[in-house]
């Protein structure tokens, strides 16, 4: 589905990526960790097009639907967006006006997200982590061949993250989804079966979580 080739990046004299080789296949489940500054979001920001590598080639099936939520999402204070239109704006297919097919839809998202509350709350007074939640349905809601997310869970209370990624785990399961997930903490996400990438300018590791635990015992930390 997605194939890096001898992939870098570089902004002046600073190299970013250097040398990043690495395949994602249908209904892999990919956990992307490393310390500040590693290159992880450069790196999936290349993925979705927002970058273009410096060196080498990213080869991407182009028959498959993305899903992208950022690791900052900015709601202009002079915009008054409510949550609904946003999250109608993660559809495929757009009217100017949803029908009601889409709203029932929406609906179930914001139940499923325990928000259900909110659906005609304007963007700019909501919580940090309310407005997460919205974003994850924007990205979720269309049902994506690829979910990229970075750090999606970084305002959400930690009795809902785990409710979140059991989410994940579902929909990676029965909707046969692929998912790029960058993290600064595996304890919440992590199943044995997942793959696990640790970046710092270069890939240092790239296999199962099993196997990351070796990597671990001898002497890397994730940050």
């Amino acid at each position: 589905m997605v194939n890096y080739k001898d992939v870098s990046v570089s902004f002046g004299k600073f190299n970013v990526l250097s040398n990043i080789n690495f395949e994602v296949n249908k209904g892999d489940f990919l956990h992307i960790i490393g310390p500040n500054g590693s290159g992880k979001t450069t790196l999936v920001k290349l993925l979705v097009g927002l970058l273009k590598p410096t060196n080498g080639e990213i080869l991407i099936d182009q028959n498959i639907q993305m899903g992208y939520l950022p690791q900052k999402m900015n709601t202009k204070t002079n915009l008054p967006i409510t949550v609904q239109e946003v999250i109608y704006s993660g559809l495929r297919k757009q009217k100017l006006i949803p029908t009601k097919k889409d709203i029932e839809l929406i609906k179930y998202w914001l139940e499923k997200m325990e928000i259900s509350q909110l659906l005609d709350s304007s963007m700019i007074f909501l919580s940090g982590g309310q407005q997460q939640r919205v974003y994850l349905i924007r990205a979720l809601i269309s049902e994506p061949d690829l979910l990229i997310l970075d750090e999606p869970t970084s305002a959400l209370d930690p009795s809902f993250r785990e409710k979140f990624y059991h989410m994940l785990y579902e929909m990676q399961i029965e909707k046969k989804m692929t998912i790029i997930h960058i993290t600064h903490d595996l304890t919440d996400a992590v199943k044995d079966q997942c793959l696990t990438m640790y970046v710092d300018q270069t890939i240092k590791f790239f296999g199962t979580y099993r196997d990351f635990h070796e990597f671990e015992h001898q002497g890397h930390h994730h940050v």
